[in-house]
């Protein structure tokens, strides 16, 4: 018996080195849930993929019932043309000795022949090194497991996070000003993302957040300091390092095709859409620093509320969402529906090289909180009407990137955006130097917003991770209006390096000059300088 038990295991563990093999890495769901070998089968018909036909189908059959020491697969496969390590070896060999250890514990004396017992020595002394590092790997992994059981902060969910530090000046007379009035400041931003999934096909994030880019009032510092937004930081929110509950967000598919995204705060057309950018440039620690290069300002809206996407095809997704800027608040004005609002419809083709996208949004801003260029223009095209004039503004924007190579790509936006006022009154609106005018605004006075910017990028040049870019654009411009208009076009021009230490760490020099800040050339020119060190775990 024992002849017949070592001679079938020979031959598949020798002249079959596919034996016993666990499946190779796969990046399928199939291939994960299979992955792990189930308990001993009972007869070889329970696997499906092995045929009486096959020339090592009676080896087999003898491991398997008479002797039980050959386990399947969980889809009731064997994959016997799978590669076989010593360490897979060593766990069939170990398997089949204990059965022989048990079979002769039952039987008689005459069962073991001296020289089936050489063998099986002979065997156990050639793979005693692998059978010892397999226990003691099994060992090692149980403590570990045992560790994390104990440790773990939950089973469904995990942490990431991304904590920026940024070193930044700015270099030019302040916007309506005859001195610098910038000095250099050391700031940071940090979001801790708490991401769970129930069914897997779902994700529910909460972020606290803390920073000190900001004044109490939560305004840029920097943006005080120039006198314009056009030199804001991508990241530059938050003041006093206070912890916070910025945003929540839950995402669920209903079906292969349609998803939902709903949130009662923080959530931004970038939580339930696209930019329509390259990887990583509209990344706030990755991208470009700049808050008007980032990505366009028609994204730049948000508030508490749902969206749908639905993939039309396999390259077309359309999004369709509604934000309310306080729908937690149930007084008048306020609330879900009576408020401050905005709502997108966005429809975008992902190709192999790129993709493109169409949007148009509408939203609607009462007195006090206007901000439809979404602070990336001059403060006119933030507020054509004066900030206490409730206002209504539609958008339309177009997006895209193209990758000529690997190393290799472009992206563009525009944007033109048409304003409406919603009541009557004096209102203090923007002069382009810094200060206000008094001027009387009408119910249904119109003003148009332009905006647009191209930018190249050169992925993994000059070290894998790294990415040096360049980008040229137009800030938000009110370029007609009934009450008051733009006197220049400002221009952005933009170049950064980003230098990738390790896969946590970047560093990113930046540079950005703002001729005409404001829309208006009697302002100096802004320079501005930044290094952004980013943390991402």
């Amino acid at each position: 018996m024992i002849k017949i038990l070592v001679h079938s295991f020979f031959i598949l563990f020798f002249a079959v080195p596919a034996v016993w093999a666990a499946p190779p890495e796969d990046n399928s769901n199939a291939a994960d849930a299979n992955r792990n070998l189930e308990g001993q089968v009972n007869s070889v018909s329970q696997f499906s993929d092995i045929k009486p036909s096959d020339w090592a189908f009676q080896a087999l059959q003898s491991l398997v019932e008479r002797y039980g020491c050959i386990a399947g697969y969980p889809d009731a496969t064997y994959r016997g043309n799978r590669a076989l390590s010593r360490y897979e070896f060593a766990a069939g060999l170990n398997a089949c000795l204990d059965r022989v250890n048990e079979l002769i514990a039952a039987g008689t004396n005459d069962l073991v022949k001296k020289e089936d017992l050489v063998v099986l020595q002979k065997l156990q002394t050639e793979f005693a090194a692998e059978l010892t590092t397999l226990r003691g790997r099994v060992d090692t992994l149980e403590a570990h497991t045992a560790t994390l059981e104990k440790q773990q902060f939950s089973t469904t969910t995990k942490l990431n996070a991304q904590i920026i530090t940024a070193v930044s000046d700015t270099f030019g007379n302040r916007v309506g000003g005859d001195r610098d009035e910038s000095r250099i400041y050391f700031a940071n931003r940090g979001r801790l993302n708490f991401e769970s999934s129930f069914t897997g096909k779902d994700l529910l994030r909460v972020r606290l957040e803390f920073g000190n880019f900001a004044n109490s009032n939560g305004a840029s510092q920097i943006a005080a300091a120039t006198g314009t937004g056009m030199t804001r930081l991508n990241f530059d929110s938050d003041s006093n390092d206070t912890l916070f509950v910025p945003h929540i967000r839950y995402y669920f598919q209903v079906s292969d095709s349609l998803n939902f995204v709903v949130g009662p705060t923080g959530i931004g057309y970038t939580d339930i859409s696209t930019t329509v950018t390259p990887a990583t440039i509209a990344d706030d620690g990755n991208g470009v620093p700049s808050l008007f290069g980032s990505y366009s300002p028609l994204f730049r809206r948000g508030g508490g509320g749902a969206a749908a996407n639905w993939n039309i095809s396999k390259d077309f997704v359309l999004t369709l969402g509604y934000l309310a800027s306080s729908p937690n608040v149930p007084s008048a004005s306020s609330g879900l529906f009576d408020g401050g609002y905005n709502a997108l419809a966005h429809l975008a083709y992902y190709g192999k090289q790129g993709a493109i996208g169409v949007a148009y949004s509408h939203g609607y801003s009462p007195g006090g909180v206007v901000d439809i260029a979404a602070g990336t223009g001059s403060a006119l095209s933030n507020a054509p009407f004066g900030n206490n004039i409730a206002t209504s503004n539609n958008i339309v924007g177009a997006q895209g990137f193209y990758r000529f190579s690997p190393n290799f790509q472009i992206h563009g936006w525009g944007g033109y955006i048409w304003a409406n006022a919603k009541n009557s009154g004096l209102s203090d609106i923007s002069n382009g130097r810094g200060g206000t005018d008094s001027l009387f605004v009408n119910n249904g006075d119109n003003a148009n917003v332009w905006f647009g910017a191209i930018g190249m990028s050169f992925p993994d040049v000059g070290g894998r991770g790294n990415l040096p870019g360049i980008l040229f654009g137009i800030p938000p411009r009110v370029s007609n209006s009934d009450v008051r208009q733009d006197r220049d076009n400002a221009y952005h021009i933009e170049a950064f390096y980003r230098y990738r230490l390790n896969d946590n760490i970047s560093v990113t020099p930046g540079f950005w000059v703002i001729l005409n800040p404001e829309n208006d050339s009697r302002n100096d020119t802004q320079y501005v300088g930044v290094i952004r060190t980013t943390f991402d775990f």
